[in-house]
């Protein structure tokens, strides 16, 4: 007897998102056209933060060999890593999650896992809101808070390569 294909549990989450809007539609056809106008509206704001992920997938993918993340992220990296983690932390901009593929294919290619909490520990800084920062709280109180900010990003890092210490093989 032939075994059946088993369905992948994302297109079973996919099926059963597409079955509640259904019955939302049938339900309430009002509050389901709100409901499709805010999803819209949240696609068109995630697509370029999503499209520019996978742009730099793309590129590293092209560019960045294993040897290559390794001497810039790797174990051996130095200080030169630490500060290259927090700067892309510091730059980086849109939703976490949008990043965490690229983070992951990073790390399968050599990226220490204490730079990688470094830079999505310094994704608090935000360097186009630092102004409003400055605006409203004091140039002070947005240069120590940025500081303070950076610093524990780093501490952060050193605790986790602590408690979570890599391989020795990798």
């Amino acid at each position: 007897m032939k075994k059946a294909a088993r369905i992948p549990a994302s297109w079973l989450y996919v099926a059963f998102g597409l079955a509640a809007h259904g019955v939302g539609l049938l339900l309430d056809p009002a509050v389901a056209q709100v409901a499709l106008a805010s999803f819209i509206d949240m696609t068109r704001t995630i697509l370029p933060v999503l499209g520019l992920v996978f742009v730099l997938m793309y590129l590293a993918e092209r560019f960045l060999t294993p040897a290559r993340t390794r001497s810039w992220l790797g174990r051996d990296s130095g200080t030169k890593g630490w500060l290259l983690a927090l700067a892309a932390g510091m730059l980086s901009t849109g939703p976490a999650y949008a990043w965490y593929g690229l983070l992951a294919d990073l790390r399968t290619r050599g990226m220490r896992s204490a730079l990688l909490a470094v830079l999505l520990y310094a994704r608090a800084i935000k360097l186009p809101l630092l102004p409003l920062l400055a605006h409203y709280f004091g140039f002070a109180y947005m240069l120590v808070l940025s500081l303070f900010i950076a610093l524990f990003a780093l501490l952060n890092g050193w605790a986790m390569e602590r408690l979570f210490p890599e391989p020795e093989n990798e």
